[in-house]
């Protein structure tokens, strides 16, 4: 699957932000799909996933503020983040994996969130 992630953008602190991915492939609603981001300086790190049946799992430091949703219809997972912090700035990039293994084998090009305090 073909990943391509878009929406990124520059935020104020306490604003919201939506990132969309969208897949190619007739498969994508069997794929676990995950949000990732790279902070400056730092490794990259998980931060949402969401399954082909609607299961959610987040980082503990986003839930509350993020929410992933996917439409099996289209193609696309999303990501709408609210209350941004500027921790939150980073390329986020979004990715797809087969059930049942742990890596992520296909990965969008990422896109910059920046959150000004």
């Amino acid at each position: 699957v073909q990943l391509q992630a878009y929406g990124g953008g520059l935020v104020q602190a306490g604003g919201s932000l939506r990132l969309s991915c969208a897949a190619s492939g007739r498969t994508f609603s069997s794929y676990v799909m995950g949000w990732f981001r790279q902070a400056p300086g730092k490794e990259r790190e998980f931060v949402a996933a969401i399954w082909s049946g609607g299961n959610t799992y987040y980082k503990a430091s986003v839930k509350g503020r993020f929410t992933i949703s996917r439409d099996n219809a289209k193609n696309t997972v999303d990501l709408q983040m609210n209350s941004l912090k500027p921790e939150d700035t980073a390329v986020y990039y979004c990715a797809a994996r087969i059930p049942g293994r742990n890596e992520y084998e296909s990965w969008g090009q990422g896109t910059l969130v920046t959150v000004s305090s």
